[in-house]
């Protein structure tokens, strides 16, 4: 479980391919004060520590990941959005984030509003995720709010803190992101469509 409030930027070191597992190896300042087996979050992504070298940690990313994400996009030299999963009795400053990764979207507008950046994203309908306005979202692991929100589309605006300590000072027109939408409003919607007359 995380909170969607970045730790840190990490950045690819290496990226090893085996068989259709995905090897990454990142340099974060957060590295000494991990341990093998633990989860954390890369990009929304909940992954597993398998190595830890110094200052470098390795995780393992299987074929259902790289199918779902933008992993796969990754190269080496890359800002990866870091969390640690949450501590038990801590304060939850964002909103309940999992780190499974509904889906992907992609940036279609990026606006400088004199002191925030305002952010578009879409992603495909299809899959019958939803958004509403001043509800949440996690955009690349971080725990956002959604400012307008349309069937296929949302944007966010970003502070100045987020912009410049998270991957978001990155991305452009085209950028791929991974989303995980809010759990609640899933289960709600999943509830919903179960009642519905066939």
């Amino acid at each position: 479980m995380f909170t969607g409030i970045i730790e840190d930027l990490g950045v690819v070191k290496t990226i090893t391919h085996e068989n259709d597992n995905l090897h990454l190896t990142m340099h974060s300042r957060i590295t000494p004060e991990l341990k093998i087996d633990q989860s954390v979050s890369h990009n929304g992504i909940c992954l597993t520590v398998v190595n830890i070298n110094e200052h470098e940690y390795t995780v393992t990313a299987i074929k259902e990941t790289l199918d779902k994400t933008n992993l796969k996009d990754l190269k080496v030299g890359d800002s990866v959005n870091l969390e640690r999963a949450m501590r038990l009795g801590e304060r939850l400053d964002g909103h309940i984030v999992q780190g499974h990764v509904d889906q992907i979207a992609v940036c279609t507008f990026i606006e400088n509003a004199k002191g925030s950046w305002i952010f578009r994203f879409e992603y495909d309908p299809s899959q019958n995720n939803v958004t509403i306005e001043k509800g949440s979202i996690t955009v690349n692991g971080v725990s956002l709010t959604v400012v307008d929100s349309a069937t296929n589309a949302f944007s966010v605006a970003i502070i100045p803190y987020t912009y410049e300590h998270t991957n978001f000072n990155s991305f452009e027109v085209g950028t791929k992101v991974n989303l995980e939408f809010d759990v609640v409003g899933k289960y709600i919607k999943r509830l919903y469509d179960l009642n519905q007359p066939t």
